[in-house]
């Protein structure tokens, strides 16, 4: 008998008959005799319509209470799969996230689990039911209901079978595993049978909608086996875990692009020192994540720098630009939208000297300007137009060699929750 930790994304619970289809899947796998515990997201596109629905009423709704909203869809959610489950005659009961004992920091919208205590869970289960919580949610310690952002269902149901010392966590979303880039772009991109938790964390960073980066930091941290398949059907998925077989040939694993990116200069700005500690210092304040940064040469004590944030934070980081002038002294800000950030990683690229050139080769050759790159021991980015965009996913999956002759699962819109 195995103790598992079962993930069901919003697509998976979209509809009453998906709703079914799930409850059926769990109750197979606890008559099998494993104890189950599921993590649930709300329902299809139920968050999103909550956010409609609060700018329908304001421009700015103060955090608090739109974590107040947004934890509803789960609590729906967990409630009807219990119902559902309960209809197959076996014994189920849902938590919220709070009732399920997740603690986390004291911010909301983006809050971090700080710990998790399970003792209501495990009378559950010793008490034959099959547990149901509600991801993507906690209490802080003083008691406010925060979210932990897009993603923040995969984090929970990882961190969960952290705490609880779960034999396997599987994420079920609408796509068959991780795939070597997006099967909606690439018709024979490959399923990996197999990836690093390193590998997965970049793509996850990168763009790769499948899992959320925080979920595979705490899996490598607590070496939670992970497991990514179908919801769909009963295919074998691809299994995440420290080190991965490496296949023969195969420098590169994955391609993942990201389309979340905004690029900001800083324009004749004086060459002395903390200047970037000044303007990187205040956009940490405010929470807002850098992610690429390229700096010019010095040109009569004057340089000029870029760096990338996401399309949600480039208003914010403007105003924290404008704010900080009087300080750096730069003689003008400008940004740009309509880019994208091109990724390839592999565990390989470490003793394979010419991945990057290849990379740069490949763009350059269809004639396309690569604005930013950013390089790592597994990964190399290139931020450019996104028109351009499939061109050159499809342009290096060939060139890495990683297309395949078998027609790949194309699967709809990935699971964010």
């Amino acid at each position: 008998m195995a103790l598992i930790v079962m993930k069901f994304g919003g697509s998976s619970v979209g509809d009453a008959e998906r709703m079914k289809r799930v409850a059926n899947r769990v109750v197979q796998t606890k008559r099998e005799g494993h104890q189950c515990v599921v993590v649930v997201s709300a329902m299809g596109d139920t968050t999103d319509d909550l956010i409609d629905l609060a700018n329908q009423l304001t421009e700015q709704a103060p955090a608090r209470e739109m974590d107040m909203l947004l934890s509803t869809g789960e609590q729906v959610s967990v409630a009807l799969l219990s119902m559902a489950i309960q209809q197959f005659g076996e014994q189920a009961v849902s938590f919220t996230g709070w009732q399920a004992g997740i603690h986390t920091e004291e911010v909301h919208s983006k809050a971090r689990i700080t710990d998790i205590q399970p003792a209501r869970i495990h009378r559950a289960l010793e008490g034959g039911s099959i547990v149901i919580v509600a991801g993507f949610q906690g209490m802080t310690a003083s008691g406010e209901i925060t979210t932990l952002g897009r993603g923040g269902s995969d984090t929970t149901a990882v961190a969960l079978a952290a705490a609880i010392e779960a034999d396997v966590c599987e994420i079920f979303t609408d796509v068959d595993g991780i795939y070597s880039t997006d099967p909606r772009i690439v018709k024979v991109a490959r399923k990996l049978q197999e990836i690093s938790y390193d590998e997965m964390l970049e793509l996850a960073n990168l763009g790769a909608a499948v899992l959320h980066p925080r979920a595979v930091e705490y899996a490598k941290h607590y070496n939670v086996k992970l497991v990514v398949r179908s919801s769909f059907n009963q295919n074998p998925g691809t299994l995440v875990k420290e080190e991965a077989t490496m296949e023969q040939g195969i420098v590169v694993s994955g391609i993942a692009y990201d389309k979340n990116v905004a690029r900001i200069s800083l324009l004749g700005v004086p060459d002395k020192p903390g200047q970037l500690a000044t303007v990187f210092g205040a956009l940490a304040t405010e929470q807002i994540d850098v992610d690429l940064i390229v700096q010019s040469g010095v040109i009569g004590g004057l340089a000029d720098f870029s760096f990338t944030v996401s399309l949600g934070d480039l208003q914010k980081a403007l105003q924290v630009i404008e704010a900080i002038k009087p300080k750096v002294e730069f003689r003008a800000a400008t940004s740009e939208t309509d880019l994208v950030k091109i990724s390839i990683v592999g565990a390989g690229m470490v003793s394979n000297p010419g991945v990057a050139a290849k990379m740069f080769e490949t763009i350059s050759a269809l004639g396309i300007s690569i604005q930013l790159v950013s390089t790592s021991e597994i990964k190399v980015s290139c931020v450019i137009d996104i028109a351009r965009q499939n061109d050159v996913v499809r342009a290096l999956h060939t060139a890495y060699g990683l297309d395949t002759s078998e027609q790949a699962f194309v699967g709809g819109p990935q699971d964010r929750r």
